[in-house]
């Protein structure tokens, strides 16, 4: 007998939401098996029947939330030098803000931060190989300077419970990447 794929989806979600309570609360290697399907009222083989272990519940999750460069709006520059597309950021990490300010805060997964990084990486590398004349080494290590700000200071934002309005905090991570740092340190 098959099952119907409405109930088998549900089913992995109530798995999966079961593990999100728990994955919130303590660190992943503390997590059992048995302490998930308790949570989601299933026995361990309906856990096998969806996922390989406790880690693949996270890659899965993870996978979930890496957009693809289809997903990705396409960043227009308007008279901006380098148009940062930071209302792109901000609008993935809104979207995934449950998500998000887990598996980026200081309990999460470390390995996260590149995927993103990772997954964003080519359509910035896109956007900005017309307008970036330098060697591509250099080129590289300017995205990853970009990325790794954007990525920080969302995941900050989020931890400090959004104590800036979005608006404000778009608007300083622009003056940020069009003016520096030393602006900002020396008022």
């Amino acid at each position: 007998m098959k099952k119907q794929p409405e109930v088998t989806a549900q089913t992995k979600q109530n798995l999966i939401d079961a593990f999100w309570s728990l994955y919130c609360e303590k660190r992943i290697e503390k997590i059992t098996v048995k302490e998930i399907t308790q949570k989601a009222g299933y026995n361990r083989g309906t856990f096998y029947e969806y996922f390989t272990d406790i880690y693949d519940v996270l890659e899965q999750i993870e996978d979930s939330l890496i957009p693809t460069i289809n997903e990705l709006p396409p960043i227009s520059f308007g008279d901006i030098n380098m148009g940062i597309p930071i209302d792109m950021f901000m609008k993935l990490f809104e979207k995934n803000s449950k998500y998000y300010s887990v598996l980026l805060g200081d309990n999460g997964d470390p390995a996260f931060s590149s995927k993103l990084k990772n997954s964003t990486k080519p359509i910035l590398k896109q956007a900005f190989a017309e307008k970036y004349e330098g060697n591509q080494e250099e080129f590289d290590f300017v995205l990853e300077y970009v990325l790794s700000a954007m990525v920080g200071i969302m995941s900050y934002w989020f931890r400090h419970d959004k104590s800036m309005t979005a608006e404000d905090l778009m608007t300083l991570m622009q003056d940020l990447m069009e003016n520096g740092v030393m602006k900002h340190l020396s008022k």
